[in-house]
């Protein structure tokens, strides 16, 4: 049974070949001091960042540049970000770039008037934003992250080694985001690959919680079925449009708080994850994609009956005289050979851990609620273990 919600998304999408052109009918709602904020300078090599400047140049906007994102962004960029958006007098931070540019994007949003630590408020003590925030847009390069249309901003604090993720309440979506596919054509496979995974493990994470008939879940496993057959073509054509818009829009979906509603969700495979990636700073995705399987034949048995579903509906896996326990071990199988097949990392030796970062890992996961078992201290260790 549907428990109650409400739903709201307050972002407005420009979707498609040209979608740059929603830009101009945007910036004219912002004051003339822009930020543009961006990675390591991809979107120069490949024209985008000439194509954005000019339109904000043709809309009379004053730039003011943030480059130098990294992949896992820090709270001494964040820090950084701040002060050049306090300089700017920034009326609109524009993020240029995947995921991690629009997280960071967000979180300098909320911190430009923030009178306290933007890490101990925001990342420890889960608070909203009680001062003025300023407006983001982005523009999309790198699909996986869903965070051109919701309220999610990772940050990593290296010093405490610790990866944490804030999902602020609506008032700080993104106002806008352009979103053309052609954009990702230029992204190395391993990050497509990674973003791939991460929408995927988007979708799982809301999936393999509570035991209700609910709608969510069958728009959910639709969703499965697309990304896992557009990723098998863009793998083999990157450049395939139709492949590649079709993992974009599924991204968007896959957490734009929609397909949450009515769920309890889970998202421990995330807190594994961070957890490794804030100890080696790899590639989010492929941190997931590492901690998966362990992760889930660990949890199977307390949710013997989703995965069974999952099995069948997903992966094809025929039931005919099987066990539930059977069916559900094939799907997981399916999914493993998949994700092998289009060439994620499967452990997290080869993302830089090693045996003696076992304690730190364990120390800097973060325990959820919502999944079929709450781990234990125990849980988690044996999860990493298996996962090297």
């Amino acid at each position: 049974m549907l428990g109650n919600f409400t739903y709201c998304n307050p972002t407005k999408l420009y979707f498609g070949k040209n979608a740059l052109e929603g830009l101009k009918e945007e910036l004219p709602k912002y004051g003339k001091n822009v930020l543009l904020v961006y990675g390591g300078g991809s979107i120069k090599k490949n024209g985008i960042y000439d194509k954005v400047v000019a339109v904000l140049k043709e809309c009379g906007k004053q730039i003011f540049e943030d480059a130098g994102v990294m992949p896992n962004p820090t709270t001494d960029k964040l820090a950084e970000g701040v002060a050049r958006a306090r300089e700017a007098k920034a009326d609109l931070i524009l993020a240029v770039g995947g995921g991690s540019v629009c997280d960071y994007a967000k979180a300098v949003s909320v911190s430009v008037n923030c009178d306290e630590d933007p890490w101990d408020k925001y990342y420890i003590r889960f608070e909203e934003p009680t001062c003025e925030i300023v407006p983001v847009g982005c523009v999309l390069t790198m699909v996986g992250t869903g965070s051109e249309m919701n309220g999610g901003s990772v940050i990593t604090n290296r010093e405490q080694k610790l990866k944490i993720g804030h999902v602020f309440g609506e008032e700080v979506f993104p106002k806008f985001s352009v979103l053309d596919p052609e954009y990702t054509y230029t992204l190395p496979k391993y990050q497509m690959v990674s973003g791939i995974y991460d929408i995927m493990s988007h979708i799982l994470e809301q999936y393999f919680s509570g035991t209700d008939d609910n709608t969510s879940d069958y728009i959910m496993e639709g969703l499965l079925r697309s990304l896992i057959h557009s990723a098998n073509v863009a793998v083999k054509d990157s450049t395939n449009y139709e492949a590649r818009s079709n993992i974009m829009w599924t991204a968007t979906w896959a957490l734009n708080t929609f397909i949450a509603k009515g769920k309890d969700t889970d998202w421990e495979v995330h807190m594994l994850g961070q957890a490794v990636g804030a100890h080696t700073d790899a590639t989010h995705g492929m941190t997931l994609a590492a901690v998966s399987m362990p992760y889930y034949r660990l949890i199977m048995p307390y949710g013997l009956a989703k995965f069974a579903r999952y099995a069948v509906a997903v992966w094809g896996v025929d039931p005919a005289g099987k066990s539930q326990e059977t069916v559900a071990s094939e799907g997981l199988a399916k999914m493993e050979a998949w994700m092998k097949s289009i060439g994620l990392v499967m452990n997290i030796t080869d993302l830089g851990a090693a045996p003696e970062m076992i304690d730190g890992l364990v120390e800097s996961t973060l325990v959820m609620q919502g999944g079929y078992k709450v781990l234990t201290k125990e849980d988690i260790r044996n999860i990493f273990v298996q996962s090297l």
